[in-house]
């Protein structure tokens, strides 16, 4: 009878330290989320009015250089120098508080690249906002070093979410991108809710969520073996990103130490591509060319090539922003143009090839599906799924984020425990 007793209070504390703890982080995402909600909604209606203003007044692309000097010197006087989206995964795996001076300095810095027409995306500053955010509360709530990740991963997943608008990417997104072939499940309830809590915010004030109208073949065989087709050239293309975003950033810090001259002669190049290819499709995040590509099947032939160049040097020589957005337009653009060789209409290649280009970039590949599904509905989610995983396991050991960890090996059950290359 005694252990019985015994056995039932243990059964009582259990489920007690189980509802507080659920209760406890409840609270916590809701708070997240509603902070990360209006920040990232603030952060996002920012970009969107640089975009317009930069469109209205086409001469600002010329104060790129200006507006670098700008960029750099706001991050040389606040010591902000080394952190990035790479310094936020760090801080998840080690433990490490990310400095809440980050928030200002990623956000103005991210609004100046796209008002002077670098080309950028916004995902970095979402993560980094986020991710700050989330330790700053943390922080206040007094939680420990493992609390603390969850914490950071709420963050990141709340900005994500209202930026744009697909709160379960978001969720699965920040959970999946840190450590591949581990999951991180204690965070899915925070991070959903969270997620969940600031997409309510952004659509509450008016911002529509990130959605594209796209005709889904039907589903064949044949079509199958297409599919798989474009996303073997496209898992090529995010091994092509990935080396050549980290290959120019190297090369442009090790010939050009100084960041101000950097950044001066990449904003001064910038310029000069534009005017050389005589439009300014590729400044900016460029979501009007992903849209023309993904609904309307139009893309110039050499769009996505250029669009990695832009990309490259912007990044590359100091000014901020993201490169999924980037990832994004690429693999639409080149969806769009090798579809229609391979037999797939060049609307739902371009749909295709966003988020094969995306998936092979990030390795996340469960991430990669989920907003296949956000963006353009589940009617095609077979050929997604397929596309995912060829382009997830194809693209090897290459990724945009150097502190992402590689934890299980790709080709076969085993632990490996590397850095993406």
């Amino acid at each position: 009878m005694d252990e019985v007793r015994q056995e039932v209070r243990r059964e009582a504390r259990s489920a007690a330290e189980t509802t507080v703890t659920f209760l406890k982080w409840l609270l916590i995402a809701l708070v997240t989320g509603a902070v990360g909600g209006a920040v990232g909604s603030m952060f996002h209606v920012s970009v969107q009015w640089a975009t317009e203003l930069r469109g209205t007044y086409p001469w600002l692309l010329y104060l790129l250089p200006v507006g670098g000097i700008l960029v750099a010197a706001m991050y040389r006087l606040s010591h902000m120098q080394n952190e990035n989206t790479n310094a936020i995964i760090d801080s998840i795996h080690f433990g490490d508080d990310v400095p809440l001076l980050l928030v200002p300095c990623i956000y103005f810095a991210t609004v100046m690249t796209h008002l002077f027409g670098g080309s950028a995306g916004r995902e970095g500053a979402a993560l980094q906002i986020g991710g700050s955010l989330g330790c700053y509360i943390g922080r206040l709530v007094h939680l420990d070093a493992k609390d603390m990740r969850i914490a950071t991963l709420c963050g990141m997943s709340a900005v994500f979410s209202a930026l744009f608008g697909t709160p379960l990417t978001a969720t699965i997104f920040a959970l999946e991108v840190i450590s591949v072939g581990v999951f991180y499940y204690s965070a899915l309830v925070p991070c959903t809710v969270a997620a969940v809590t600031a997409y309510g915010i952004s659509t509450a004030v008016g911002i529509a969520p990130t959605r594209f109208q796209v005709a889904a073949a039907a589903l064949q065989p044949e079509m199958l073996l297409r599919v798989a087709g474009l996303a073997i050239l496209c898992s090529i293309m995010s091994i092509l990103f990935c080396v050549t975003m980290h290959g120019t950033e190297h090369a442009l810090a090790k010939r050009i130490p100084n960041d101000y001259l950097r950044i001066i002669l990449g904003g001064a190049v910038v310029v000069g591509l534009t005017l050389l290819v005589g439009t300014t499709d590729y400044n900016g995040a460029g979501m009007e060319i992903i849209t023309a590509a993904i609904e309307h099947g139009r893309a110039a032939p050499e769009a996505f090539l250029l669009k990695l160049v832009f990309t490259a040097i912007t990044i590359g020589c100091g000014f901020k922003g993201g490169e999924v957005v980037p990832t994004f337009f690429i693999g639409a653009t080149l969806g769009c143009v090798a579809g229609p060789l391979l037999g797939i209409p060049a609307g739902f290649a371009a749909a295709l090839g966003l988020v094969c280009v995306f998936c092979g970039a990030v390795n996340c590949p469960i991430a990669s599906i989920v907003l296949s599904v956000e963006l353009f509905g589940a009617s095609a989610l077979i050929y997604f799924a397929l596309a995912c995983g060829i382009a997830y396991m194809l693209s090897g050991y290459f990724g945009l984020y150097s502190s992402q960890k590689i934890l299980y090996s790709k080709l076969r059950a085993e632990f490996i425990d590397i850095h993406a290359k």
